[in-house]
């Protein structure tokens, strides 16, 4: 178990909230995934993650993974070809500088939550909720590794 990632943040029930709002104008997925460490390319690692947890088999391909390796100061976010295809780099690089402008006045659930409604606003614009899908496809909950 994951011990500097596992206390993290201060209220995960607000994390997790969050997620679910975001979900609801939407038919996007939103995941986050701590750890305490990253051994190699932050990118390649949240990667890995994308696909153990399944973000890569939903119907829309618009899934979006939040990954932090807490003890390393890493972070990465990555979404589907579907995310990738309409929102361009630059919008993940922008929201890496938000959240690391909150860690970095110790303010992580905040700029968790900052970020998760940003990744919403966007999915929603792009892929908005639809009622014929609109299935909750994956975990709302924080996962840890």
């Amino acid at each position: 178990m994951a011990d500097k990632s596992k206390r993290f943040f201060r209220d995960e029930a607000a994390i997790i909230v969050a997620i679910y709002d975001a979900e609801q104008q939407t038919s996007g997925e939103i995941r986050v995934h701590l750890e305490d460490h990253c051994a190699f390319d932050v990118i390649g690692r949240a990667e890995e993650i994308f696909f153990e947890l399944g973000m890569h088999d939903t119907q829309l391909s618009n899934g979006v993974l939040i990954y932090i390796a807490v003890a390393d100061h890493k972070m990465a976010i990555i979404g589907d070809k579907g995310m990738d295809a309409v929102v361009g780099k630059g919008f993940w690089e922008q929201e890496i500088a938000t959240m690391k402008q909150h860690f970095s006045q110790g303010k992580h659930d905040e700029g968790i939550i900052a970020v998760i409604h940003d990744i919403g606003q966007k999915l929603k614009a792009h892929f908005p909720a639809n009622p014929n899908h609109n299935d909750n496809e994956l975990t709302n909950e924080i996962s840890f590794g």
